[in-house]
């Protein structure tokens, strides 16, 4: 039996990079994309090397928009099948919402709502027509509370990850598909390096945090068990 294929977006670092991990050690082949080459070529050999698994790496910012078009051409033109799709890439612009120019909020937008959902939308009848497939939404916390003044689009992003993907599970699970919206709470990633944030968030207690692998196996639950010997979830 042929190995089955993911697709992680965002996998150079942090959660993503956890996910991959934690397929490769499931038994699948993986194809892993982010902006990063060079991140994303050294996570490809080492997994391929402990895990004896195939990695395709695609070079892409998911914040242009032919960019979820242009990976799906390069999954056909290399005659891959995407089985499971990990929607990880995101990040928070810093600050009040007029504190950016509109063109930075809606590179933001591109990447975690637009890109999710045409990369789940192109690849997502392929996995019905097989009668298996497994979507992972990589939300937050941030969408299920009141969101904080300065995280005016990033929770409302995440809110609609989480109403998109519980809509889409109950449209798609009878085709053998399961849906899950992953909402992490605080992680330890580079995030909060990127939003300038981590000096605030280093003061809150430890108890509070997540490393990404517990994460990434905490969104390979039960119900959405994955292995390529497994049947689909009812």
């Amino acid at each position: 039996m042929n190995p089955r294929t993911a697709l992680i977006t965002g996998a150079s670092s942090g959660i993503g990079a956890a996910f991959a991990e934690v397929f490769a050690a499931e038994g699948f082949d993986l194809v892993i994309t982010a902006r990063r080459e060079d991140r994303l070529r050294a996570l490809a050999a080492s997994l391929a090397q402990r895990y004896q698994c195939r990695v395709h790496v695609i070079v892409a910012d998911l914040s242009a928009v032919d960019a979820s078009a242009r990976v799906c051409e390069n999954l056909i033109s290399q005659g891959l099948v995407v089985d499971a799709l990990v929607n990880n890439a995101g990040y928070g612009v810093p600050g009040a919402y007029l504190a950016s120019e509109w063109t930075r909020h809606a590179a933001s937008l591109q990447v975690m709502v637009v890109a999710l959902a045409e990369l789940t939308h192109r690849l997502l009848p392929g996995m019905m027509e097989r009668g298996y497939g497994r979507i992972i939404n990589v939300a937050s916390l941030a969408a299920l509370v009141p969101a904080p003044a300065g995280h005016t689009l990033y929770a409302a992003s995440k809110a609609f990850v989480v109403k998109f993907s519980e809509a889409l599970a109950g449209e798609v699970r009878s085709a053998g598909v399961h849906v899950t919206a992953l909402c992490p709470g605080f992680t330890l990633t580079e995030f909060h390096d990127v939003t300038g944030t981590r000096a605030t968030v280093s003061e809150m207690p430890g108890w509070l945090w997540m490393d990404s692998p517990s994460v990434a196996r905490e969104g390979l639950m039960p119900s959405c068990e994955v292995r390529p010997s497994m049947s689909p979830a009812p």
